[in-house]
């Protein structure tokens, strides 16, 4: 601790990323990263990108993606907000929508920045413990309340909410925002950003990390109607007014209107997924049904920390939370079918 530090910062208990290591033939099944690679369009409308023009600032609105991402999702460009990653739109929706007067209301078990922008922007909160099968169900949020954030799927557990119990929250709760983090949304579940048209206080963050495989690009983007979007741009412009570069918003705009590769390839890990699921539970584990590009896992005879390091010297990395209810779980990112087969063959020898 320096004396020259803001009272706020020693308080702070910051967000811990997947470990990312140097390790020699390391295999990576910890930070739920694509193992395909971006749409060869989004490649090659960067390579364009990179030209005299980076000596201009860029787009400040991001006008042709967020024109992109509107005819995608059916809705009009000013209900489309785009910032770098969904993590920093998530920053913004927690300044300029969930920073209530009551309670914010996630789940005990999710998203771990949940928590840590609570801390950085002094938002009280209060969890709302998982069912026993690790479900969410609706129906614990009918209390007292400022705001609600949910994501869907959930983080880590990769369990989803159909559509419909997803709309009975946000109609349970027409005066309080709802936010909700569908970042794992394209493996599987039901987008609701259909229902933003109907519900003005609902707001859903995607990101292009997962399903678009651009988690290096850092672009995610917020619907919702106008009043939210104007919310988060107030926010963005009194931080940063320039956040999304040149090279990005040529990537992102491709990588959106690619959806062939985006089909492709989601398609590719959902069956890996399957496939993955069905090994583990033939070799005894607990398997969490997951919506999501992982599975969340346990064996009742093997140690959840114990077993993460037995696999990291095999140089494969999984991700594993030493919390209450889950230290026995392992979080695996879906690989290529190579990767999946040596991920399966480690746990031949190990369990």
């Amino acid at each position: 601790m320096s004396k020259f530090w803001s009272p706020v910062v020693g308080r702070l208990s910051p967000y811990v990323a997947g470990e990312q290591p140097r390790i020699d033939n390391l295999l990576k099944l910890n930070t739920n990263e694509n193992p395909y690679g971006p749409s060869p369009k989004a490649i090659g409308a960067m390579q364009a990108a990179i030209a005299d023009s980076l000596r201009l600032y860029p787009d400040p609105a991001a006008l042709a993606l967020r024109q992109a991402i509107a005819r995608l999702h059916g809705v009009a460009a000013d209900e489309v907000f785009v910032g770098n990653g969904s993590d920093e739109v998530l920053a913004h929706a927690f300044v300029a929508l969930l920073k209530q007067d009551e309670p914010l209301l996630y789940p005990d078990i999710t998203y771990s920045f949940y928590p840590t922008y609570c801390r950085l922007f002094d938002i009280e909160a209060e969890e709302i413990p998982l069912k026993d099968d690790f479900t969410v169900d609706p129906a614990d949020y009918r209390r007292r309340c400022g705001a609600i954030i949910l994501p869907n799927p959930n983080a880590p557990t990769g369990i989803g909410l159909p559509l419909s119990q997803i709309e009975a929250l946000v109609a349970g709760h027409p005066d309080r925002p709802v936010v909700l983090d569908e970042a794992y949304i394209d493996f599987g579940g039901e987008s609701a950003i259909p229902l933003t048209r109907t519900y003005p206080n609902l707001l859903v963050i995607h990101t292009l990390s997962k399903s678009r495989s651009l988690a290096g690009l850092r672009v995610g983007f917020a619907i919702g109607q106008r009043p939210l979007i104007e919310a988060l741009e107030r926010v963005k412009d009194s931080f940063n007014s320039y956040p999304v570069d040149r090279i990005a918003q040529a990537g992102a705009t491709a990588a959106i209107e690619d959806r062939d590769w985006f089909d492709t390839t989601r398609n590719k890990v959902m069956e890996s997924r399957e496939r993955v699921s069905g090994v583990l539970r033939q070799h005894g584990f607990e398997v969490l049904p997951s919506q999501a590009n992982f599975v969340f896992a346990r064996h009742p005879d093997h140690d959840g920390a114990a077993l993460a390091k037995t696999l990291r010297e095999r140089a494969i990395l999984v991700r594993h939370f030493a919390r209450p209810r889950i230290a026995d779980f392992l979080r695996i990112t879906i690989g290529t079918p190579a990767e999946c087969d040596r991920l399966i063959a480690a746990l031949d020898e190990i369990v």
